[in-house]
């Protein structure tokens, strides 16, 4: 734990120069006696450390020495920076690691590129969550971690989109995060599967420990998987009009924000053409039912045909409570 602490204290000094040993003690989350401990065992590792009391006083590193912790270009850092920041690792537990990491990359520059090169960073900002939803509600999400980085078995249980539950014991190979979705990718008695992680209920991490298969990309895995999932959801093409309102309502009510771009114009002025996809009739109707009267299904004929009569028992119901 000391080790860990003495870098700290060193990056934190090689990064932003020069820092009075109470700053330093707030940093660290340690008294300021401490702080003078930590830098005479510094010196005595031989790292130049020199600390001046009084007015404009500090601790500071010898000018022009630097610890070769990386090898690394200002272009590297400033990627690596700008990547860093915003993404879904702040929202878990390794998160905890990227303002030690981003101390790191900063602390192995010049210091003459070093400001110059966090500047650069701050001007790219990665929104990964996707527009009019809220983040999911992923309380096991830290367990996982853990298990994925430990290489932990685990019994998880899960509610499935059928609304059946079921409990398994997995192999958690991964974690991948898709536009605000975090998935566990997992092998059990099955094969291997990716599990949404907010359906997860429950989980515990079991003493025994797995053999990760040697040849398993996870990358490749989830590249396979999702085409698959796609090409399993939203069979049903349903042919709609839609008033220039409603089109720009889509990413709104639908969360798409491509379709847009494939709309053709529709006789009646103010209105255009677009054909979407759905899982079934049903799921066709609840959805569209959110443009209200700025959609119209054209066809196939049934899911116009349910439309038409949830909109009448919805005319109706307001007519009741209005009487």
């Amino acid at each position: 734990m000391r080790a860990d602490r003495l870098l700290s204290l060193l990056l934190a000094l090689q990064s932003r120069g020069q820092m009075t040993a109470r700053q330093l003690a707030t940093e660290l989350e340690v008294s300021v006696r401490t702080v003078y401990r930590d830098l005479e065992a510094l010196g005595a590792a031989g790292v130049p450390v020199a600390a001046s009391g009084g007015p404009g006083g500090g601790c500071r590193l010898l000018d022009g020495w630097r610890s070769p912790l990386l090898g690394i270009s200002a272009e590297e850092a400033t990627a690596l920076l700008a990547v860093s920041a915003g993404g879904p690792l702040e929202r878990i537990a390794l998160g905890e690691a990227l303002p030690q990491a981003r101390l790191k990359l900063l602390a192995s520059l010049p210091a003459a590129s070093r400001d110059r090169t966090n500047a650069a960073a701050a001007r790219f900002h990665i929104d990964t969550q996707a527009w009019f939803k809220s983040p999911e509600l992923v309380p096991h999400l830290p367990v996982l971690v853990d298990a994925v980085r430990q290489d932990r078995r685990l019994r998880i249980t899960h509610d499935a989109r059928d609304g059946h539950t079921t409990t398994r014991t997995v192999d958690p190979f991964g974690l991948v995060a898709k536009a605000g979705v975090w998935y566990l990718v997992a092998r059990s008695a099955r094969g291997p599967r990716a599990h949404r992680v907010s359906r997860i209920t429950a989980t515990e991490l079991l003493p025994g420990t797995f053999t990760r298969p040697a040849d398993f990309d996870l990358a490749g895995f989830w590249s396979r998987w999702t085409t698959e999932f796609e090409a399993s959801l939203d069979r049903l093409p349903v042919t709609v009009r839609l008033t220039s309102a409603g089109l720009a309502a889509l990413p709104e009510v639908l969360g798409d924000t491509t379709s847009a771009a494939r709309a053709t114009s529709d006789p009646e002025a103010g209105w255009h053409r677009l054909v979407l996809h759905f899982d079934s009739p049903l799921a066709a109707c609840r959805r569209l039912l959110g443009f209200g009267p700025d959609a119209e299904v054209l066809e196939p004929a049934e899911v116009r045909q349910q439309l038409l009569d949830k909109a009448r028992r919805t005319a109706d119901r307001y007519g009741e409570a209005a009487i």
